[in-house]
């Protein structure tokens, strides 16, 4: 879901999931040293909207947090 930009990192609406499905809270803000990973109010989504979405990025697999 991040990928390198040219001078900085893009994170893939299509492609995050906050790590719904997989973590307690989301990875990147936990370990960003500036605390630039902030919520894009274009893309908001509930965190039912996330675990599908995570579910339709692994398909066939249980997420680990639900």
């Amino acid at each position: 879901a991040i990928s390198e930009g040219e001078t900085i990192y893009v994170i893939d609406p299509d492609k995050c999931t906050e790590c719904v499905g997989q973590f307690e809270s989301s990875k990147c803000v936990e370990i960003c040293p500036v605390d630039c990973c902030i919520p894009d109010p274009d893309h908001q989504e509930t965190r039912e909207q996330l675990l599908e979405k995570w579910k339709q990025l692994h398909p066939g697999e249980t997420p680990t947090v639900t």
